[in-house]
């Protein structure tokens, strides 16, 4: 669902893509690059220019400019990683099985597993063209209430769209372990936040209890995205359709509850405290935009499942965060990385611990 825009309500030109300079840790031989790319792909010419995506804090992704042709690679980062992400031939594979059921996912074009080419493993795919709305909307857009809204029910309904494939008829059957995945991704955050904590960051002992103590069944096991934010889903300029969803690294089959939770994680209200609302990602708190409540409300309504059990799904995502954020900062503590934006993740994980037991204490539930 989405509004329709007059014409005052346009971008006044075609947004930027937010890319700029190879930052000098994250760069690679680009003949090499485009000798092996030049092999397998049909019609590309000339030399390409080479920017470096600078919003994510995972996998690196970086613009290949082309005569004609636009293409996204993606690469692992430096440094330490958990034993299960930044798998290159997962991802591409998951977005090629995806696509012929869930239009929305980008074309991958080709997949490296050989790290003479640019020192690891790596995937070509083609560029969504569209809008990505970031901290802010854009200059030039308006989001009034009635669009803000809108756009926040297509953000949920594009979930449960997601959400209402069938793995088996994907050929993603195999993608995830099976049942008990509420159980190991308790589990699993618990022990990965354990490993990359850092000194000046808090222990979460309290919260990973609680967690562990009121963990549910699963409702369900689906295709999730793990990483479902605005800033993951490109948009129509004029109609702010969805055109296309990117960043499929986590993607897996798995509780769908548990997505929306990691999802609304990021989802910040006008309410939210100030270090929330500074750290956005996300334009969630324009007025007309739905509330954390609502979406819970209305993706449930959608996909006929209860909410009885919400605070435990609010609290893993929230904790979930604090792991992901924890696991950044530890590779930039301990000198794997220099990007500057990374400095002062402990504070947020300070934030997310804070809210975490808030959540708790308005269950009126034991800590544990």
């Amino acid at each position: 669902m989405s509004a329709r825009p007059g014409r005052r309500d346009r971008p006044t030109s075609a947004p930027k893509p937010a890319a700029g300079k190879v930052r000098d840790e994250d760069a690679f031989d680009v003949p090499r690059l485009d000798a092996w790319l030049k092999e397998r792909l049909d019609g590309l010419t000339g030399t390409p220019e080479i920017s470096q995506f600078t919003g994510g804090a995972s996998n690196l992704t970086y613009l290949l400019r082309y005569p004609g042709t636009d293409l996204i690679l993606r690469r692992p980062p430096a440094g330490r990683k958990a034993s299960s992400a930044h798998d290159m031939a997962r991802e591409y594979r998951v977005q090629r099985q995806l696509k012929p059921v869930f239009g929305h996912v980008p074309t991958v074009r080709a997949l490296c597993q050989d790290p003479g080419v640019i020192g690891g493993d790596f995937y070509v795919m083609d560029r969504v063209p569209g809008l990505i709305l970031r901290r802010d909307p854009p200059p030039g857009l308006s989001l009034g209430p009635a669009r803000a809204r809108a756009l926040a029910e297509t953000y949920v309904d594009t979930l449960t769209e997601l959400h209402g494939i069938d793995p088996v008829a994907a050929g993603l059957a195999d993608l995830g372990k099976g049942a008990g995945y509420v159980r190991r991704q308790v589990e699993g955050w618990t022990r990965r936040y354990e490993q990359a904590r850092t000194r000046n960051v808090p222990r979460f002992t309290r919260v990973t209890a609680w967690l562990a103590d009121h963990r549910p069944d699963d409702v369900a096991t689906r295709v999730i995205h793990n990483d479902w934010r605005l800033d993951n889903i490109v948009l129509d300029e004029e109609d702010l359709g969805v055109r296309g969803v990117l960043d499929w690294e986590m993607a897996t089959l798995g509780d769908p509850l548990m997505d929306l939770g990691g999802a609304l994680a990021y989802w910040v209200e006008p309410g939210d405290g100030v270090l929330a609302r500074r750290t956005r990602r996300q334009p969630s708190d324009l007025p007309g935009m739905l509330t954390r409540a609502e979406i819970v409300e209305r993706y449930c309504d959608r996909m006929g499942l209860a909410t009885d059990n919400w605070a435990f799904y609010e609290v893993f995502g929230l904790f979930r965060l604090a792991a992901i954020a924890q696991q950044i900062y530890y590779r930039y503590h301990h000198k794997q990385t220099r990007n500057p934006a990374f400095k002062n993740l402990w504070i947020f994980v300070h934030h997310l611990h804070g809210r975490c037991r808030a959540t708790i204490r308005r269950t009126g539930r034991r800590e544990g």
